[in-house]
């Protein structure tokens, strides 16, 4: 019977960025041929075999990711085992997340700069003034 099915990413991160691609790889550990590998994403079946190729992440692509692996003892195949993975969670956050960020802080060096510059022509005006 099968045993021990675990789910091998590829890139090993589990998060990875909008448009980037992730291969999820099902193996057991212990199972004869022929192991049959069914892919299930937030519980719902979305494809079979060893491999899911997830090409151009987006935020749907988020979710729990489990491997169900089947395989069946004797020549009449009426015992069938089934070994599920645990579960992979994939976070596919959106790609200008790290823009928006530089950008904050663009803006907010920015705004500290413009506060220091109106301090020092009030302060200079206020001296010269007197």
């Amino acid at each position: 019977p099968v045993a021990n099915a675990t789910i091998t990413p590829s890139p090993l991160s589990h998060q990875v960025r909008a448009g980037d691609n992730v291969t999820l790889r099902c193996s057991v550990q212990v199972g004869s041929a022929p192991v049959t590998f069914t892919w299930l994403h937030n519980g719902q079946e979305v494809a079979q075999g060893p491999l899911l190729d997830l090409r151009d992440i987006n935020v749907g692509h988020s979710g729990t990711y489990q491997c169900v692996a089947t395989n069946q003892l004797g020549q009449d195949g009426h015992c069938v085992f089934r070994a599920l993975s645990s579960e992979l969670v994939l976070e596919a956050a959106p790609r200008d997340t790290e823009t928006h960020r530089i950008m904050a802080a663009g803006v907010g060096g920015a705004l500290l700069f413009l506060l220091l510059l109106m301090g020092v022509i009030v302060t200079w005006h206020w001296r010269h003034r007197v």
